[in-house]
């Protein structure tokens, strides 16, 4: 995949927006988002990115609009983006000020796209390798988007890659309930439920069975090695408040994948907490401040 992969669409979408945003914000989110951490100056286009991002992401999890209307509604909003068009999508208008503003290239959004674009047309994945490369799209260009707007260097993405990965593996495994039931989407690889004698349909169930357990914890130990692989960002960040932000953010990583470790995702919500929070800013600014 690329961030040029636009699929063909010819549905109808409004004049005026393509945008419907769903309601969610950055209070809704597991990790911080722009938080006090980032620069001031910085953080209206870390808002910007995150606008851009918030939109396109619920036109694909849409439950109403059809494949092909996701697409074209997707396809404008790069399109506002990088200029072909001038209106449709505003918070692409806005990222596209954002970034001629701040330098920053608008390859990590576009590569957002490619995901949304994924996510409009597929709904099961055969493999960890699969969902790695979904993570590759949907993920990766959130940390990179940060790291170019702090003017870090390249070297950090492969650490930052990682915890990307892990914080979407993590959403999956705490949304795979509802991700199912809503959107008939299972980010959970088809190969590991069928190895443990699991059905996707397992995943509607009110508790977790013993072999479904046995897939989550197999996805877990595959998210501690991109943990252990991202626990290096801080050390490798030059800004200190943006290295503060990521060793907060790696350590509510460790903190939510042990959570799934003894909850049951399909019986509630398997949450971070308030003490979590503290507890990784405390840490974290005693040892990278």
């Amino acid at each position: 995949m690329s961030a040029n992969d636009n699929a063909q669409a010819t549905a109808a979408v409004p004049e005026t927006s393509v945008e419907a945003w769903s309601g969610k914000d950055k209070a809704d989110e597991n990790f911080p988002v722009g938080s006090l951490l980032i620069r001031r100056e910085l953080r209206e286009h870390v808002h910007a990115y995150y606008a851009f991002a918030r939109n396109a992401d619920d036109i694909a999890d849409s439950a109403t609009l059809s494949p092909a209307d996701k697409i074209a509604r997707l396809n404008i909003m790069e399109e506002v983006l990088t200029g072909a068009s001038a209106e449709g999508a505003p918070s692409a208008a806005r990222l596209r000020a954002s970034l001629a503003q701040s330098g920053v290239t608008s390859i990590h959004a576009r590569e957002l796209l490619v995901a949304f674009r994924q996510d409009a047309v597929q709904n099961r994945y055969a493999d960890w390798a699969a969902l790695m490369d979904y993570c590759r799209y949907s993920a990766a260009p959130v940390g990179r988007y940060v790291l170019d707007l702090h003017g870090e260097d390249k070297a950090t993405w492969p650490a930052s890659d990682a915890l990307c990965a892990s914080l979407q593996v993590l959403n999956h495994l705490q949304d795979c309930a509802g991700d199912l039931r809503s959107l008939d989407r299972c980010y959970i690889p088809q190969d590991m439920l069928a190895k443990a004698g699991c059905k996707t349909d397992d995943l509607a169930r009110g508790e977790t069975t013993p072999a479904l357990r046995a897939v989550f914890d197999q996805m877990l130990n595959l998210t501690e090695a991109l943990n252990e692989a991202a626990a290096a960002l801080p050390g490798l960040v030059r800004a200190r408040r943006l290295r503060v932000e990521t060793a907060i953010i790696t350590r509510l990583a460790r903190r939510l994948t042990a959570r799934l470790r003894h909850g049951d995702p399909l019986a509630s919500r398997v949450k971070l907490s308030k003490v979590d929070f503290i507890t990784a800013a405390t840490l974290s600014l005693g040892r990278f401040a």
